[in-house]
Parts: C-alpha cells; sequence; structure tokens
C-alpha cells in the first residue's frame, strides 16, 4: 500500500527561514496516529534555505523506512505564504490537502479528526488553533491568541483538491500572512462549498518571541484588508469587522486639529483638538491593556504604541484602498 491512490491527505506547510521551528512541526507531523503511508508531508520554502532544506531532507532520511513521505519545494515566481500553499497543493497527490504553519505543533490525533469530519459534501475542514497564554498576557501574545477565535486559518484546515482548484487556490496578491486564509473561505462560501468544524483536530500554536512594539510593524497588514474588502464587501463587514475604525478617525482628527490650531495661532483649535487626542488616545490604551499584563514596561509599551498606532493603521488602510481601487475605509 503505498501508491498515490493510497494517500488520504497531503500535508502542505509553507516556511521562511525558521529551521528550527519547522523543525519541532514536522516531527509533530511525523508521528501522526494513522499510517504513515496514507499521507504526505510537503514543505514548500519561500526562502529558499540551505538549513531548511537539511532539516527536510534529514528528516525524510528518517521517516522513510516507515512509509513516509517528506518532500521539499521551492516556492518560484511567488512572494508570501500564500504563493507557497499553492506551490505545495498543486504538487500534492491526495484528494485531501491538509495545511498548516511551521510555528505550530499539530497534535498526534489531528490528521484522524479532521479526515473524520471530512464527510459527504463537505469540501474544507476546519480544526481547533490553541494558543498556551500566561493569565496577563502581553500585548503580542494576546495578539497570536486571537487565532482560538479565528472562524478558518490556514494554520488549521483542510480542504479538498478539487474545490481548490475549483476557486483557484490561494489569491497570491496576498503577499503577508494576513487575511489570505478568509479570502480563501469566502471563495469557498461564495460557491456554495460546504465547510465543517472538527473540534478534536487540534494544533498548538505556542507565542513566537517577539520584540518590543511589534504591534507598530503589524499595522502594515491593514493594507490587505483593502483587498479582501474589494474581493467580499458583505461577508468582510459581517465576519471580519462591521464598520470602519472610527476611533482612529476621530484621534487622527484630533491629533490634526492640534497641530493645524498651533500653526496658524487658533489656541480654541489647539487645546480642542490636543484634548480630543488624549482622551481618546488614553482609552484606547486602557482597552488594550484591559486583562493584560500590568508589567511596567509593558505598560510603557502600551502608551507608545497607542499614539502611533491610529496614525499608522490609516496610512495603511488608505494605501490600500487606492493600491486595490476599493472604497474601503
Amino acid at each position: 500500500m503505498n501508491g498515490i491512490s493510497d494517500l488520504l491527505v497531503s500535508v502542505v506547510v509553507p516556511t521562511y527561514r525558521r529551521p528550527d521551528m519547522l523543525q519541532r512541526c514536522l516531527r509533530a507531523l511525523t508521528w501522526q496516529d494513522i499510517d504513515p503511508r496514507r499521507f504526505e508531508i510537503l514543505v514548500v520554502d519561500d526562502g529558499p534555505d540551505r538549513h531548511t532544506r537539511r532539516v527536510v531532507e534529514t528528516l525524510a532520511r528518517e521517516h522513510a523506512p516507515r512509509g513516509l513521505t517528506v518532500r521539499y519545494l521551492e516556492a518560484e515566481g511567488t512572494q508570501g505564504p500564500s504563493g507557497a500553499r499553492n506551490r505545495g497543493w498543486e504538487q500534492a497527490r491526495a484528494a485531501v490537502v491538509a495545511f498548516t504553519d511551521d510555528d505550530t505543533i499539530p497534535t498526534p490525533s489531528w490528521l484522524r479528526h479532521g479526515l473524520d469530519a471530512m464527510t459527504d459534501g463537505v469540501d474544507a475542514v476546519v480544526g481547533r488553533i490553541r494558543v498556551p497564554l500566561p493569565d496577563r498576557p502581553r500585548d503580542h501574545e494576546r495578539d497570536t491568541g486571537g487565532l482560538e477565535r479565528a472562524e478558518f486559518a490556514t494554520a488549521n484546515c483542510l480542504v479538498r483538491k478539487r474545490a481548490l482548484v475549483a476557486v483557484g487556490g490561494f489569491d497570491e496578491r496576498f503577499t503577508l500572512a494576513w487575511r489570505e486564509d478568509s479570502d480563501l473561505q469566502f471563495m469557498l462560501l461564495a460557491r456554495g462549498h460546504r465547510i465543517a468544524r472538527a473540534e478534536d483536530a487540534i494544533v498548538l500554536h505556542p507565542v513566537r518571541p517577539a520584540p518590543i512594539g511589534i504591534s507598530v510593524g503589524q499595522q502594515r497588514k491593514v493594507f490587505f484588508d483593502a483587498l479582501l474588502y474589494k474581493k467580499h464587501p458583505s461577508l468582510y463587514r459581517s465576519r471580519i469587522r462591521r464598520r470602519p475604525p472610527w476611533n482612529y478617525f476621530a484621534i487622527v482628527a484630533g491629533a490634526l486639529a492640534t497641530v493645524t490650531g498651533a500653526a496658524a495661532g487658533l489656541a480654541w483649535l489647539a487645546w480642542g483638538g490636543l484634548a480630543i487626542w488624549s482622551a481618546l488616545t488614553l482609552h484606547f490604551c486602557i482597552a488594550r491593556l484591559r486583562g493584560a499584563s500590568l508589567a511596567p514596561s509593558h505598560v510603557i509599551e502600551m502608551l507608545v504604541t497607542s499614539v502611533l498606532i491610529p496614525p499608522l493603521s490609516l496610512f495603511w488602510r488608505l494605501r490600500g484602498a487606492w493600491h486595490f481601487k476599493a472604497r474601503f475605509l
């Protein structure tokens, strides 16, 4: 039993220069509690990187005697996880393709429970993501924790290959790991494909170390919200965000009024704008700190980033709207 027809599922793992995390993920995948001859692992390197290749090839040799196939692919002519996943599922030999990320740890029963939920009439299955967090997480930890509430995440999903072919796979214009999974979900829903949940198909997603103030740099991801909105305006408003971030617009308006008033010598405008900006920024910061770590260094980080996030978020939002020609606020 080692032909293509015997394969139940192909697991696609995109990666980019994180060989240690990738090795941890792959070792978890190799010990799935289904026959190793019934699935294959395809690692798609978006680097490419010789250390990553070595990890994959070493593991492939170790598990070849068990009948498990582990393949290394290079993502060519693309950028980002969307393109890497496309290169992976296009090469998949099974009728079902499972997706996870190089920083996850799939539990031993992940594939079995996911396949059990792939019943007749179901074209995609979403599993559960668990993110271990402290009682009072820091900002980047809580941000990663949001994956536990995701409706559809490529860190844990299975999709029939025929459904991927029908929707054209992932949109490679999503060059960052952001909204490309929602886009796939919305394309499947728009074409009548049924998506089921498998609560017992679990992957762990430990929080990666992150530099202080990482939330500032992450605002560039909002650029791709404009693309998702342009493609699926109704689903975006019902599933992602019901209304624009008016608090950000008000904060930026307050800051602009302060600067304009000071430059024009209009004290009432300058002080009024400063009052609005200060009050709304403080409210934003307090909301972000609710339930989070109150360590002095984290409180300072949150104060500083609460000042920077609204204008940066709006910059990337409006830049995305302009770039993708979307009426998006």
